[in-house]
């Protein structure tokens, strides 16, 4: 059963910038972003100095012009399974689309924007190797309904959409860049 998370991300504009113009080619600059951190909550949700999958314990930042908003996220698959795919930190490119596809009933969601939606995964008990539809799409309360893919808590999960969608209509953005990090070791 997934946890609640027990309130929303909080990052400095500042700090989310520099992360954006520090991954981000300068000839690839997009007004809108989103970032993703790892382990965001490490230390004060699951187990102490660790990143537990299967919980709310990460956060996505939408970084526009005019405001920063915060969601609660999962980054990481649900389970620990051999083969299940973990998206690798770095930038990635998203575009509008829809999760569910193949198994109705489909709603709108971020999908990559690479040819045939491939990404770099690590799997676990294989290695280094190519992720495909690893979306970013609404989680559940029981789970945090992810095989790979970056999930949003479901109570937060229309305004991350309609937030995102609407940003990158105002900019002119077919794409927007993901930029995910994991949480610096601070000790």
């Amino acid at each position: 059963m997934a946890i609640k998370p027990p309130n929303r991300p909080v990052q400095s504009r500042e700090a989310l910038n520099k992360i954006i113009s520090d991954h981000v080619a300068r000839d690839k600059k997009s007004k809108v972003a989103l970032v993703g951190i790892r382990g965001f909550f490490r230390d004060s949700m699951g187990k102490p100095g660790k990143n537990d999958r299967g919980i709310y314990d990460d956060a996505i930042f939408l970084v526009t012009p005019d405001s920063v908003l915060a969601f609660n996220a999962n980054t990481d698959p649900s389970v620990s399974r051999k083969g299940i795919a973990v998206l690798n930190p770095g930038v990635h490119w998203y575009k509008k689309g829809r999760h569910r596809i193949s198994r109705p009933p489909s709603y709108p969601a971020l999908r990559p924007a690479t040819p045939g939606e491939k990404l770099p995964v690590t799997r676990d008990g294989v290695g280094q190797s190519e992720g495909v539809a690893i979306n970013i799409h609404k989680g559940s309360y029981n789970s945090t309904s992810s095989e790979g893919c970056q999930t949003i808590y479901p109570d937060q999960w229309d305004e991350f959409i309609d937030s995102v969608y609407h940003a990158m209509d105002a900019q002119k953005q077919a794409e927007i860049p993901y930029v995910l990090i994991v949480k610096p070791d601070l000790s």
